[in-house]
């Protein structure tokens, strides 16, 4: 059971939507401040590659999910992560030395240089994802199927309409 599920419990009277409001915020809090530190990915580095750095994974992510959709260039993910592209460029020459990606020509346009995983970085992911499967799976170890089930449902709600009001704000700022 969680500290807020208990607080609940305890409490002789229900409470008010603002309440549950607040509560929510102050998880966020927490939720933040453990994503922001990226607890997980400290963890994978530690334990399955270390001497890479935070941004080295970012970028294996970058080149796994934009690899679905074609082809990734050094642009491609100074775009995505929003980071200058020269500094793109030194954090993918140093996994080219480390051996996690490689550059090819462009079956597209010779001209233009691609960036690919290599097996290590296909397994360095893996192993990554593992890590990550397994800090989740032990928060989960002692809920039930059906309180997986919904939190998986209502957390993935939660996060698409947090995504629509932020990109919706920002529209309205730009626009």
């Amino acid at each position: 059971m969680t500290s807020a599920t208990n607080t609940r419990e305890v409490e002789a009277q229900p409470l008010t939507e603002d309440e549950d409001l607040l509560l929510i915020g102050q998880a966020m809090t927490r939720m933040r401040l453990l994503t922001g530190r990226r607890m997980i990915g400290r963890l994978a580095i530690q334990n399955v590659a270390p001497g890479l750095e935070l941004s080295h994974l970012d970028v294996l992510d970058v080149v796994r999910r934009a690899e679905a959709t074609g082809e990734v260039t050094v642009g491609t993910i100074a775009e995505i992560l929003r980071i200058d592209p020269s500094r793109a460029s030194r954090i993918v020459a140093d996994m080219v030395a480390r051996g996690v990606l490689r550059r090819k020509a462009s079956q597209a346009d010779a001209r233009r240089i691609v960036v690919v995983l290599t097996a290590l970085g296909q397994r360095l992911l893996s192993e990554i994802q593992a890590q990550k499967h397994s800090v989740i799976g032990s928060i989960f170890v002692d809920w039930s199927r059906e309180d997986i089930a919904s939190f998986s449902v209502l957390f993935d709600r939660y996060v698409t309409g947090y995504e629509g009001v932020i990109q919706a704000r920002i529209t309205e700022t730009t626009d």
